[in-house]
């Protein structure tokens, strides 16, 4: 498989408070990676430095190219999306406008046929397209990351970063988010999900990482850690360990 993100030796943090210490991280083309852990690992901080939201040192090369040194507009431009825990909606703005504003990227890349993309999402979220005039402020938490998901592959990302997509939403919601995400999977999109449930999280990707106190701890193929008896007892509860 060809890769497409190759992370080496990453640090980042808040001020002199370092919470990544020299992280490596792989993701191939195609691939659905996921990053579990406790809350305080460094799940997010992980995804805010990738994107260029945080600073960093260490290497990030991604499709080819050493971002180190890339601000955060060089990297959207480059191909990365994320979807932050807080979904950052442009909540007085219509559905579609918000959309339309993710589009940015195939714009400013001279591509034509950007607007396409907007059937593309209304196809996989047929309820964004049935409140396509509603304020996104007036949306349930569910509509809400569906729009922010969608409005990120308004970019025709060639990563999708989502960061704990799961939170705060009821355990119906939860598995729609997490169809989507296979769906997406399915289509070719290389998407690294960050998540606190573990379980939906293996359930769904190729690749894992257990991520405790800024290092990883374990690695693997997702069926083999959701097998793994430290991951069962630690993150899936030892009553599901297998026999």
């Amino acid at each position: 498989m060809t890769q497409l993100l190759q992370v080496r030796g990453l640090h980042a943090g808040y001020g002199r408070a370092e919470v990544l210490s020299g992280l490596d991280l792989d993701l191939a083309q195609g691939q659905v990676v996921t990053v579990i852990g406790p809350n305080g690992a460094g799940k997010s901080t992980t995804l805010n430095a990738l994107m260029g939201v945080l600073p960093s040192r260490g290497q990030v090369v991604f499709d080819g190219d050493d971002l180190v040194a890339s601000g955060l507009e060089e990297r959207v431009m480059k191909g990365l999306a994320l979807v932050p825990e807080k979904r950052e909606l442009f909540t007085t703005m219509s559905v579609q406008d918000n959309l339309v504003l993710g589009g940015f990227r195939p714009m400013r890349l001279g591509q034509r046929d950007w607007r396409e993309e907007l059937e593309r999402v209304y196809q996989i979220f047929p309820r964004l397209k049935e409140r396509r005039e509603q304020l996104a402020g007036t949306l349930s938490g569910g509509e809400r990351q569906m729009l922010a998901v969608g409005r990120a592959l308004m970019s025709r990302p060639k990563l999708l970063m989502l960061d704990e997509p799961s939170l705060g939403l009821a355990p119906l919601i939860v598995k729609e988010i997490f169809r989507i995400v296979a769906q997406l999977r399915d289509a070719g999109v290389s998407i690294l999900l960050i998540e606190q449930n573990a379980r939906a999280a293996l359930e769904v990707a190729d690749f894992g990482y257990v991520l405790e106190t800024g290092e990883i701890a374990l690695q693997g193929p997702a069926a083999e850690l959701a097998r793994d008896a430290r991951v069962i007892e630690t993150y899936l509860g030892s009553a599901k360990k297998p026999a």
